[in-house]
């Protein structure tokens, strides 16, 4: 078990127990179809691998309990560069 699922703070910060569960449960399902990992992880995504976006808060869970990714971090699904800033 991940040290971190150990402490409060990061059931707190999701919401609570069942919803750390869900999100969890729902990254992981999709990184193993493919999705990109939001963070630099060595060999194939792992629950680490999501425990590190959830403290990083790169990904939540929406109202209804679907994964979202933080805004800066959700790949674009174009390939197109952000021209946001020009």
């Amino acid at each position: 078990m991940l040290d971190e699922l150990k402490e409060d703070w990061i059931v707190h910060k999701v919401g609570g127990r069942f919803k750390l569960s869900t999100l969890i449960q729902k990254r992981l399902v999709q990184l193993n179809k493919g999705a990109p990992p939001l963070v630099e992880e060595m060999g194939k995504p792992s629950m680490h691998t999501v425990v590190r976006e959830i403290l990083e808060d790169k990904i939540f869970l929406d109202a209804s309990n679907d994964v979202v990714m933080a805004v800066d971090d959700a790949p674009d699904p174009s390939g197109a560069p952000d021209l946001g800033d020009l």
